[in-house]
């Protein structure tokens, strides 16, 4: 009898044992699955739509897309020296602070016009976005005119005049822009641009997730070839929003967007205390890049990146003074430059 109630007892103890292991087995697995499901790739729209709908979606984005493999190697590499040499005028701090946006594998520099959007907004979403206030970002640089925009009036592709707005997107090998589309209240259409130092691909119809980044399966790949030269009107544009992927980010990769912003686009409300005069400053000749195709010459009415008058070192501005300073005293050539806090 007391054999019988230890064994009754094991398996008791055995079965209540079985159990909890089951239970744990079965909440470990649920625990890796949601960690899988929470690390797969993010679903769009698009992948809902049969094989009819994606072809009708692609041919639409399809139909607003033109290209034009434009620029030569040697072309390329002209630019892509002046491109460096932005780069280098940025890390030196010589360009107005909302003329360079710096973020993770991937920087923005906003010549003529710029623009608020993102993290930037005060109020999100599509529509909220505005200009700067005029002349809160650097003028184009003049070789940009000469090199790309002159050879696009050349070959027909824009009309001559149409430019007021050239970014530069400098990318580092596994750098992305999220989706987006080009905000129609602020750029008139076409957006044309053309890619330099390596080839990528601009896709269409992503969607993104993070930490990591994802992105979903694209209705349309675009290959980008260097020197290549992309126009996006209509529905391509419009109506379905363009990215840049991480993988497709192999090399450093740069790209060159040129744009017209529309005369009744949106700017931000001028601050209160207006900005100093003393912001212009003329470039030392030690950052002086004078080797274009004239040959070496310059001349001091220029307006290229060249003779970039810079506004920001270590956050203060540099204002040099022709006025006499008080109690009689006047501006000497070993006087330090006043200094101002922005």
């Amino acid at each position: 009898m007391a054999s019988s109630s230890i064994t009754d007892l094991r398996s008791k103890i055995h079965g209540s044992h079985t159990r909890k292991s089951d239970q744990l087995t079965k909440k470990a697995h649920q625990k890796n699955h949601n960690f899988h499901a929470n690390k797969s790739t993010p679903k769009s729209k698009y992948d809902d739509y049969n094989t009819e709908e994606r072809e009708q979606e692609l041919q639409k984005v399809k139909s607003g897309i033109v290209q034009h493999p434009l620029f030569t190697e040697e072309q390329c590499k002209q630019i892509e020296k002046k491109i460096d040499k932005v780069v280098k005028l940025s890390d030196l701090g010589l360009y107005k602070e909302h003329t360079v946006d710096r973020a993770p594998l991937r920087n923005k520099y906003f010549f003529g016009e710029g623009y608020t959007y993102g993290s930037q907004l005060t109020k999100r979403g599509p529509g909220n976005e505005r200009l700067y206030c005029k002349g809160d970002v650097d003028e184009i640089p003049e070789w940009i005119h000469k090199l790309v925009v002159r050879r696009l009036n050349e070959a027909n592709i824009i009309p001559e005049g149409f430019v007021n707005s050239a970014v530069i997107n400098d990318y580092k090998p596994g750098g992305c822009i999220v989706s987006h589309i080009d905000p129609p209240h602020i750029f008139e259409r076409p957006i044309a641009s053309v890619s330099f130092f390596s080839e990528s691909a601009l896709s269409f119809g992503c969607k993104f997730s993070f930490k990591p980044i994802r992105v979903s399966k694209p209705v349309l790949t675009l290959p980008l070839s260097r020197g290549c030269v992309t126009l996006l009107s209509g529905y391509a544009a419009d109506h379905i929003t363009h990215c840049v992927r991480p993988e497709d980010v192999t090399a450093r990769r740069a790209v060159i967007i040129l744009r017209r912003v529309r005369e009744d686009a949106p700017r931000l409300e001028l601050p209160t205390e207006m900005s100093s005069p003393c912001r212009k400053r003329i470039m030392p000749s030690l950052y002086d890049c004078s080797d274009s195709e004239d040959g070496g010459n310059s001349s001091s009415s220029s307006t290229s990146d060249d003779n970039v008058k810079p506004v920001k070192v270590n956050s203060k501005v540099i204002c040099l003074s022709e006025e006499p300073l008080k109690e009689g005293k006047t501006v000497t050539p070993h006087a330090s430059p006043k200094l101002m806090k922005r």
